[in-house]
Order: structure tokens, then sequence, then C-alpha cells
């Protein structure tokens, strides 16, 4: 189900975000507190996730890829569209490569030991790579990561 709202962009510390409506996400299912969803700023698509605030309503963080691609700031009441989405996000998933290596040099255990933000960011940073020379040359880094850690 799609929602549309308009809301003020402010800063939390050094962060942009806008509060979504209560009445939007009473109407989403959370899980772990969370909400991911997909929509658009303007007319520029966005995949993020609301985080809960105690006493608030959820949070959207506008990123910089958001500012700049609807033109938004700071202060600004933007027309935002979103809708929950279940599937993971496709910078969340694992490489086909780093798996393979991982399995190969026996180093998946000492992957999943790290924590839950670092394996996200590990996965996030391989998943924006372009070019296969450069993943090859980032898996390499994050195995001999692993080696030190086992």
């Amino acid at each position: 189900m799609k929602f549309s709202f308009r809301a003020k962009i402010y800063k939390v510390g050094i962060n942009l975000c806008a509060d979504v409506p209560r009445r939007i996400t009473a109407q989403m299912t959370p899980s772990r507190g969370y909400i991911p969803v997909k929509g658009k700023i303007k007319e520029h698509p966005f995949e993020q996730t609301l985080v809960p605030v105690k006493n608030r309503p959820y949070r959207l963080y506008v990123n910089g890829l958001m500012v700049k691609g609807s033109g938004a700031g700071l202060g600004d009441s933007m027309t935002f569209s979103i809708e929950q989405t279940a599937a993971k996000r496709k910078d969340s998933l694992m490489p086909h490569d780093l798996k393979r290596k991982l399995v190969e040099t026996n180093l998946m255990s000492t992957f999943t030991k790290l924590i839950p933000s670092r394996q996200k960011e590990i996965l996030r940073y391989l998943n924006y790579l372009k070019t296969p020379e450069a993943k090859a040359r980032n898996i390499d880094k994050v195995l001999n990561l692993l080696k030190d850690k086992s």
C-alpha cells in the first residue's frame, strides 16, 4: 500500500530527516522496530528504513543522494511517497564471489561472527563497486581482515 505525505526536513545531529505521520506507520508492520520502505521524494526514488524514536513519530533519514536527486534541503517541506517493502535491500545481499571465497577459505563462520552492522557495511560497500577488478581487490581485503580475526 502506497502512502503520500508532506513533511519538513530538519536536522538531528549532522543528519537530515523527516517525520513520517503516525497515521501512516500505524498501518505498517515493523520488523525489530524498524520499517523498510521504498519510495520517492519529489520524483527521486529511494530505499530507506524508517527508524523508531521514543515518544515521537518514525523518522525517515534523508541521505545525500535523496537531497541531490530531489533538490531538497534543510527546512524544505517536501512531498514523500512510501510503501513498505518485505524484500531485503539489494545492497545487503552477499555477492556470489564473496560467498564462494568465504567458503573456499573456511572464513564464512568468521564473517558471520562479525557484528551485524559490520557485515552490512561490508556487503553494501562491495555491492556498490562497479568494476569486477575493484570487487575482487576489495574481497581480498575483506578476506585478509577476516584471516587476522580468526
